[in-house]
């Protein structure tokens, strides 16, 4: 396999990774990417960028199959959540015209997406992770007689980019924030996930105050785990890490392979945990590349040319990884021309 054709989906903001596979690739294939918005920052750095309908489009699909007959396209990369579930019914089809989606498994990206789910996940794992409902009387209940306290999180059960994440102090505003985000749902981009199940469709959460790392735990294409690559999170914005601090610490990748050994994911999974009282909590998985994933590779660990090596089916991989702790990077805006 002399040349390698990356195509990159739901595209977005996310130029870093872009740009980080056309390095790895080192002019031996082209990176195409893929949005539904023309002016949709990282088409401005993709080799080839695509114009294409919503992926809840009934043409959605087959648009893929178009672009990844037109550019030979030997692999794709999704960066949505919302896009996963859609991609993983088709991957026989993709496979059949000669190209390999880089993919969990439908039931992994359901424990995954599914955040009820993810957290009946982790305590079949023997993870802690915060005490979570999706009965709103129960938890109540629970309110009421001690067994939970405030603060507490309400969030989406089926989330992605921190949308509709709040925190309650007091039965009030309890009362008061779950009905608004039952309301607020049917108007984001959620609304399609949750509509079956609108009931129970909102998350109540045990608030963990303590220190917020992101992980990006890799395995390989056979679900095999590589490592867990571990960063400190210093600051915030939007729900995406914007300021971070690479950290290597033994019991975080225990849970790292713990999870990933459990799960079988494919490739990277971004995933947020908290230490309070030197505890470890899961709160969440991505089986994706996250928002944190540049601060993983600009303190060592090349996560772009391990998938190429993987795609040519080259299993020597250990050079490009060469992590190091104590390495503070923090985003910053600019501006492109779309």
């Amino acid at each position: 396999m002399e040349k390698i054709n990356i195509l990159f989906t739901c595209a977005g903001r996310r130029n870093y990774l872009i740009n980080y596979f056309k390095e790895a690739l080192h002019k031996k294939g082209v990176i195409i990417a893929t949005d539904m918005q023309s002016n949709a920052p990282a088409l401005v750095d993709a080799d080839i960028a695509v114009t294409v309908p919503s992926i809840y489009d009934s043409a959605y699909i087959n648009t893929l199959l178009t672009i990844c007959k037109k550019y030979k396209v030997d692999a794709i990369i999704s960066l949505n959540d919302l896009e996963l579930p859609i991609l993983s019914k088709s991957l026989d089809i993709f496979k059949e015209q000669g190209t390999r989606v880089i993919l969990s498994s439908q039931k992994v990206i359901n424990i995954a997406f599914d955040k009820w789910e993810s957290y009946n996940f982790f305590k079949a794992s023997n993870l802690h992770t915060p005490k979570t409902y999706i009965d709103y009387k129960l938890a109540y209940e629970d309110l009421k007689t001690g067994k939970l306290s405030f603060p507490l999180i309400l969030k989406p059960r089926w989330g992605s980019a921190s949308i509709g994440i709040e925190t309650v102090y007091n039965f009030d505003e309890l009362e008061l924030v779950y009905k608004l985000q039952k309301i607020k749902l049917k108007n984001t981009i959620l609304n399609t996930v949750s509509k079956n199940n609108i009931e129970e469709a909102i998350l109540i959460q045990e608030r963990i105050d303590g220190i917020e790392y992101g992980l990006d735990v890799l395995n390989d294409f056979n679900g095999n785990y590589y490592g867990t690559f571990a960063r400190e999170k210093i600051a915030m914005r939007s729900g995406e890490t914007d300021k971070a601090k690479s950290v290597i610490n033994h019991e975080i990748n225990k849970v790292g392979e713990t999870i990933s050994n459990n799960l079988g994911h494919i490739g990277n999974l971004d995933c947020d945990i908290f230490i309070k009282d030197n505890i470890i909590y899961v709160l969440e998985l991505n089986p994706r590349f996250g928002g944190g994933y540049p601060f993983s590779h600009e303190a060592g660990i090349n996560t772009a040319a391990i998938y190429i090596e993987w795609i040519k089916n080259n299993t020597n991989v250990n050079k490009f990884n060469n992590y190091k702790e104590n390495i503070t990077f923090a985003k910053c805006d600019k501006l492109l021309k779309v």
